[in-house]
């Protein structure tokens, strides 16, 4: 007898931009390049830590413009094709050890996919060689209607859709 797949609680952000999957793909998985764009203004990543391959560390450190800090984490990267697919995880440190919950947090998964497109929308060049530049899908998968709404709550669109924006820009 068939199982039925368990419910998801998924944010998901997508928008079609003028940039290659390469350059997508450096932004998410080179952390220097990351640094530059992660985080919304006028929060900045003052440091990072990316090994982009199954087991591998995704690690982030934020400041907010008084000092503050929020956002920090270490992840464990899950799935990582070059210029296609980089999955990452919250739940999970490097080498896949159990992640604790802070205090009032939750645990997610961040699953970017970008996908080149041919021709149409955007231009013959805009930046992209020739191509019409790539989807960019991330999606927030979390474990419980609580957790993604809470995750929506601090602005899961607007802030990557902001991220993104300056991720653009860097390579414009």
């Amino acid at each position: 007898m068939p199982v039925d797949a368990a419910p998801t609680f998924d944010l998901t952000f997508q928008r079609v931009v003028p940039v290659t999957a390469a350059q997508l793909w450096q932004g998410w998985t080179h952390a220097p390049t990351l640094m530059k764009w992660f985080t919304p203004a006028p929060w900045k990543t003052i440091d990072a830590e990316i090994d982009p391959r199954p087991g591998g560390i995704f690690r982030t450190v934020m400041r907010g413009p008084n000092g503050e800090t929020g956002g920090d984490g270490v992840g464990c990267v899950l799935e990582a094709v070059p210029n296609r697919r980089f999955v990452w995880t919250t739940a999970l440190g490097p080498g896949y050890q159990p992640n604790p919950v802070e205090e009032g947090g939750f645990h997610f998964t961040g699953i970017l996919e970008f996908e080149p497109i041919v021709g149409g929308g955007i231009g013959a060049t805009g930046g992209t060689g020739g191509t019409g530049g790539t989807l960019y899908r991330a999606t927030g998968r979390h474990a419980t209607r609580a957790d993604a709404d809470q995750h929506a709550a601090m602005g899961f669109e607007v802030g990557w859709g902001l991220a993104l924006d300056q991720l653009v820009a860097l390579f414009a």
